[in-house]
């Protein structure tokens, strides 16, 4: 039986991306919030979102953490999908925000139905298992992304997740 959607709340594709390779903390990055991504980080990550196109993902707005890792990552990601969306900074993504604070704050600033939120981890990890009704969190590796699908984004119902790849199988996607 297929599932009844309320129209008044229309259906969300949240694509999580937790940012790419950053440089190591230490004396180098004293304020973790300037640690940017390495070369290293940039031209995996520009490899792996050509896979996004083998998983027909459409991305319509891109959510980020305030961090710059995140943003460098957000911007990558929205220079290589279709029609280039705009990149908007999300407080509640920086680290330490509850899942609740990040719906909360989502459902208000979304204009559309197709996100991708950028962020880090272990946070981006237990929003993920917040979205689908897990206990425990979804582990992302550095690059690696995930599809749930939500009935809208202020519904109570658990979403389902559509698929959740590693960087790498991003990479022989796009190969």
């Amino acid at each position: 039986m297929p599932r009844l959607r309320n129209p008044a709340m229309p259906p969300s594709e949240i694509y999580l991306v937790r940012h790419a390779i950053a440089a190591e903390r230490g004396d180098d990055w004293p304020d973790d919030t300037k640690r940017p991504l390495t070369e290293r980080g940039i031209s995996r990550f520009k490899e792996a979102v050509g896979g996004l196109k083998d998983l027909d993902a459409v991305i319509e707005e891109i959510f980020t953490s305030p961090l710059v890792r995140a943003r460098q990552t957000a911007d990558l990601l929205a220079a290589a999908v279709q029609g280039r969306p705009t990149v908007k900074v999300l407080d509640a993504l920086a680290p330490g925000h509850p899942p609740a604070t990040v719906i909360a704050q989502l459902a208000k600033a979304a204009k559309r139905h197709r996100i991708a939120l950028v962020g880090h981890e272990p946070d981006l990890g237990e929003l993920a298992a917040h979205l689908v009704g897990s206990r425990r969190p979804l582990p992302f590796k550095k690059g690696g992304i995930c599809r749930i699908d939500l009935a809208g984004l202020t519904a109570k119902a658990a979403g389902t997740l559509v698929w959740f790849v590693t960087p790498k199988i991003l990479r022989k996607l796009a190969s």
